[in-house]
């Protein structure tokens, strides 16, 4: 195998973009004018928009320096979300778009009003281009009697087809496919039904479901203890119906999103009905065997993400957006941005193959008062939505193409030296950020919750013992950047690292109250990054199909994508490898070195492992997916997400091809080669399909796999 490197290409920058590459560009972010004509002309020109739009948020002297420094670090790795790319310095075209990927909803409180009004304020969201999370175990379970009604519930399932409905409508309309996700307390009686409702061909397809996983019942699960299903009173329930809060066969006591008019004790506690009792075994069997056939629901552990919630002296979340990276108050907001990591590496695939820290630590630094300025250009559509992000400035910082540098490294993704480079990569990412977050404190003004007042409860002192040695009592008021440096578990780890700093943030207080976050980055890296892997993850495969949706299309076009790496190595070493796959029906042998792995040579303990160096640095969430083998056994699956929780994350997602059940975004050519589609024909016959062939139907030609998803789900035609 060849080692020199070809000096024609002379660094990362100048691998060639692929055709799929520049066909995401030109169709998701390249910015057209009303009547279709082009207004940026190459990426670079996208980036100089983007740079002039972010500049220009600067005081009018400091606007030409900031252009050319926010230009320089996107070219050199900055990569912010998609909406940011897409919408920044546009406003002329679109006015009516946010720079906002996503955000959380407001409460949904248990009432016919306030469920249709939020549907209306997400319809509002979603039409700005803007992804939304919401819990919805906040509503009374199937069968409950409304008072007001004179009737029973039909529970919150019923209400989540409606906003699902409502998003397909919106997303339809906008021509970009809108992104949902639907919490659920793993506590609420409907739990069950709320595991099994994507089963239904066609229902809730519009949302990502993850059940809120409580510490409480990760203790019952390992101690094989009942558990209880159960949903609050109120006062006047308790009243007419006589009921005996005392006693523990019929109530117990839980902490809830809302007080409202629910019955509370002493603690902040509410009185929840118990409608049925579970052994929480069986609860975690359904839960797992659901995600090992169906990928869902997600897994998000959400009293570790309150612990270590920067802001946990004023929020209490319950929702994510809809990948899950970012755990969000009612009204919040993601601010998304991720440096690509492949552009940091020098002299890659040799032995002196090496990461610049130095050059790396610079982009960040510029990239946080990037995203810092998007604040001032959110174009969020609700008044809410625009005060909680002006209040906190939370963003969200992470990175790309991990798996790719991993590989560009000669190291093995999961290996020990991956783990240890994963979480030297996202310390220097908070480092360096947190040290920005200061800067700009002083030069701006820190965020404004920074120098709000809070009260002391015994909530807080319990959470916090270590504010009693420190003499607050209950009643005492303590500025919030006080409560945010010195108190919150993520920063008190910071000051592991640099303690004068974070004391200086508790004098002055942060610019924001978040930096980090790994999303999953599906189209930025495809595009922008010339398909390196995404986010946190190993790449998928090195040579593939993406299932892309097409204007005018029926169904999903399916593209030739190659990864990032093989690329760079076909462009620098050897310019004829290959990994092993298929040329139309003649298998390929691989001749790429050994370091070249993918998603399904990957341990779904290494995949947690990874997850896990890079939590410890990372104030948000990391969405993450542990690709698992088709024949991986069960009973080993199971074991993946206590693993996770003992491990100390915040959720775990899981994926394991079933072509029975979904057919995926991003497919292997051998998984399509070896699965066969039955197609039932007007006349009652039956037609057998391998997975990659073609089928003319309906005017059109179409890969069977995506003809076959497309009749199945019921969106043939609707794209």
């Amino acid at each position: 195998m060849k080692s020199a490197v070809n000096l024609a290409t002379k660094n990362i920058a100048d691998i060639t973009f692929q055709p799929t590459s520049l066909d995401i560009w030109e169709s998701k972010y390249r910015l057209t004018a009303k009547d279709g004509s082009v207004v940026d002309g190459t990426i670079d020109e996208t980036y100089e928009r983007v740079a002039r739009a972010l500049a220009d948020v600067e005081t009018q002297p400091l606007r030409e320096k900031y252009f050319e420094e926010f230009l320089w670090a996107l070219r050199n790795g900055a990569i912010p979300a998609g909406r940011i790319i897409s919408n920044a310095g546009a406003r002329h075209h679109k006015p009516a778009t946010s720079t906002i990927n996503c955000t959380v909803s407001g409460t949904v409180a248990d009432s016919m009003d306030n469920i249709l009004n939020k549907v209306h304020e997400a319809g509002l969201t979603l039409k700005a281009g803007c992804g939304i999370g919401y819990e919805f175990s906040t509503l009374r379970p199937k069968g409950a009697y409304v008072t007001g009604a004179g009737a029973y519930t039909s529970g919150p399932l019923s209400f989540m087809d409606i906003y699902d409905k409502m998003c397909f409508t919106v997303s339809s309309a906008g021509g970009r496919r809108g992104a949902q996700m639907g919490t659920f307390d793993v506590g609420h009686p409907d739990t069950i039904d709320f595991i099994k409702a994507k089963r239904e061909d066609g229902r809730l397809r519009q949302f990502n479901l993850s059940l809120l996983i409580t510490d409480e019942f990760m203790q019952a699960v390992k101690q094989d203890a009942e558990w209880r299903l159960a949903f609050p009173v109120t006062q006047k329930e308790v009243e007419e119906d006589g009921l005996d809060l005392d006693d523990a066969a019929q109530f117990i006591w839980r902490e809830w999103p809302e007080v409202g008019s629910y019955v509370t004790n002493k603690d902040g506690l509410i009185a929840c009905k118990i409608y049925r009792t579970m052994q929480a075994r069986r609860v975690w069997d359904v839960i797992m065997a659901s995600t090992y056939d169906f990928a869902e629901p997600g897994f998000v552990l959400i009293d570790k993400v309150n612990e270590m919630n920067n802001n946990w002296f004023s929020e209490n979340v319950r929702a994510t957006n809809p990948c899950g990276e970012q755990p969000l108050p009612p009204y919040g907001s993601c601010l998304l941005g991720s440096v690509n990591l492949t552009r940091f590496v020098i002299d890659p695939f040799t032995e002196s193959a090496r990461f610049d820290w130095e050059e790396f630590r610079k982009v960040v630094k510029i990239f946080t008062r990037m995203l810092d300025n998007v604040v001032e250009i959110n174009g969020l559509p609700l008044q809410r939505q625009r005060e909680e992000i002006v209040n906190k400035r939370r963003h969200g910082m992470g990175f790309l193409g991990l798996g790719s540098t991993i590989t560009m490294l000669r190291m093995k993704y999961g290996s020990t030296g991956s783990v240890d480079f994963t979480e030297e990569v996202a310390k220097q990412l908070a480092l360096a950020g947190w040290e920005s977050a200061l800067d700009l404190a002083l030069e701006k003004g820190p965020a404004p919750i920074m120098g709000e007042e809070f009260e002391v409860t015994q909530s807080m002192l319990v959470k916090r013992p270590e504010m009693v040695a420190d003499g607050y009592k209950v009643g005492d008021k303590v500025p919030g950047r006080i409560l945010h440096s010195r108190y919150s578990r993520y920063m008190q780890r910071i000051a592991e690292e640099n303690p004068e700093l974070v004391e200086k943030l508790a004098e002055v207080g942060a610019r924001f109250t978040h930096h980090t976050s790994i999303a999953p980055t599906g189209t930025i890296s495809l595009s922008l990054a010339n398909n390196a892997s995404n986010g946190i993850e190993p790449s998928f495969a090195h040579h593939y199909f993406r299932n892309v949706i097409r204007q005018g299309k029926k169904t999903k076009d399916k593209v030739d994508v190659f990864s990032f790496e093989l690329l760079a190595y076909r462009e620098l070493v050897d310019s004829a490898s290959m990994p092993a796959g298929y040329d139309g029906d003649v298998e390929v042998e691989n001749t790429l070195p050994d370091y070249f792995i993918t998603a399904e040579d990957i341990t779904p303990k290494e995949h947690v492992d990874i997850q896990v160096a890079a939590q410890r640095w990372i104030d948000s969430s990391i969405s993450k997916t542990a690709n698992v083998p088709a024949d991986y056994s069960y009973d080993d699956f199971k074991d993946i997400y206590m693993y996770a929780y003992d491990q100390g994350l915040k959720g775990c997602t899981t994926f394991r091809f079933n072509p029975e059940a979904f057919q995926g975004v991003l497919v292997k050519e051998r998984d399509l080669k070896n699965t066969t589609y039955t197609f039932t024909l007007e006349d009652g016959s039956e037609l057998d399909v391998r997975g990659d062939e073609e089928i003319e139907y309906d005017g059109e030609l179409h890969t069977a796999a995506n003809l076959f998803d497309a009749l199945k789900e019921g969106y043939y035609g609707k794209f």
